[in-house]
């Protein structure tokens, strides 16, 4: 356990037993306010020292084998407790850091996914396609509904860019890490000489604004626009002037929707997304000097970064925040994104809690 992790854990405890003293005085039960109050707190605090003390109860059964281990007799089943105690442990260290480390308020909200074809021409379009694919193919195993929002197809197939809305409890906190550039080395079809090619696509995981933090929005400031759906839309393509494109003035931020066949529902479609996009703006603009601060640059948003490569002739993808490479390419295209979601989580948990002290 990490020093930090220990120091916050001796100052739940001693929180924590000084609010059963304080709950404990009959005249407390008296002022309403305040006994409610502390007993939320001690709740709180109750299972960051249960599962405290669950590690401790490993570490004495840990130090009992290992007391065994020169008993000839007793060595074996030592061993085997030893092993079980470090099966036991990784859980619970787990369980201590999330319950440690502040919670992300947004974690729980459903989200925007946009994806843009960067460098490459028709190959990142083709590209933005594939990761389009993976992140709805995640999605689904996770049980989260994906609706299109948006989306222009390339030339030759894929996207030019894309817009869906990922709406799951706690969508946002399985691909809040996904924000950035991702490069992807591989030979086109079009290739005559098996020459391997780089492209890149950027990625953006905007929250959903609820209607109690979201950004006013002066309508005298907007444009709306109607127009015709058109691209892969299937089934729901528009045959009338449905669509819906709003450009904000001010910023000169533009949002389209196009995917309902109401106009209504298109124009509610689309001034939530261009107000998750000016609540993510006004963010950054509040924590650039922090963000430029920390070491891994998770959840940033930063389209210039290069976050993660897909290599297809090694079968390899390495997400450079966190050196993190895997031989996994294929599973991971159709949807597996736990090896990377699993990482960069512990790894962001890791930097919160360091910057806690």
């Amino acid at each position: 356990m990490s020093p930090g992790m220990t120091r916050r854990l001796e100052q739940a405890t001693e929180r924590f037993e000084e609010l059963e003293r304080l709950l404990a005085d009959p005249e407390l039960a008296n002022r309403t306010g305040d006994f409610a109050k502390l007993s939320k707190e001690y709740a709180d605090l109750q299972r960051i020292v249960e599962t405290g003390r669950g590690l401790q109860a490993l570490a004495d059964r840990e130090r009992e084998a290992r007391g065994l281990l020169e008993d000839d007799e007793m060595k074996a089943m030592a061993r085997e407790e030893i092993e079980a105690v470090e099966r036991e442990r990784g859980p619970l260290q787990r369980e201590l850091r999330r319950l440690i480390v502040p919670t992300d308020p947004n974690d729980e909200r459903n989200l925007f996914l946009e994806i843009r074809a960067g460098t490459g021409g028709q190959e990142a379009a083709l590209f933005a396609g594939d990761l389009l694919r993976m992140y709805t193919r995640f999605a689904e195993r996770n049980g989260d509904a994906v609706e299109m929002i948006s989306g222009q197809s390339g030339e030759a197939g894929g996207w030019r860019e894309v817009v869906v809305r990922v709406a799951g409890h706690g969508a946002y906190s399985r691909l809040k890490f996904e924000s950035g550039t991702h490069r992807v080395q591989r030979v086109p079809a079009t290739e005559s000489q098996g020459r391997i090619h780089t492209s890149a696509c950027t990625v953006a995981i905007l929250p959903e604004v609820e209607a109690v933090d979201a950004i006013e929005i002066d309508a005298n400031e907007l444009r709306i626009d109607t127009f015709r759906a058109s691209g892969a839309g299937g089934q729901h393509v528009n045959t009338t002037d449905s669509a819906i494109r709003i450009t904000h003035e001010p910023t000169g931020l533009v949002v389209e929707c196009q995917d309902e066949r109401s106009q209504h529902k298109n124009k509610a479609r689309a001034l939530a997304l261009l107000s998750a996009r000016l609540l993510e703006r006004e963010r950054e603009q509040q924590h650039s000097e922090q963000a430029e601060a920390r070491r891994l640059q998770v959840g940033s948003g930063d389209r210039s970064e290069r976050i993660r490569t897909y290599n297809f002739p090694q079968g390899r993808i390495t997400d450079h925040r966190i050196g993190l490479t895997v031989y996994d390419l294929d599973n991971v295209l159709e949807g597996d994104l736990d090896v990377l979601v699993g990482p960069l989580n512990e790894a962001d948990q890791a930097d919160r809690l360091a910057e806690l002290g």
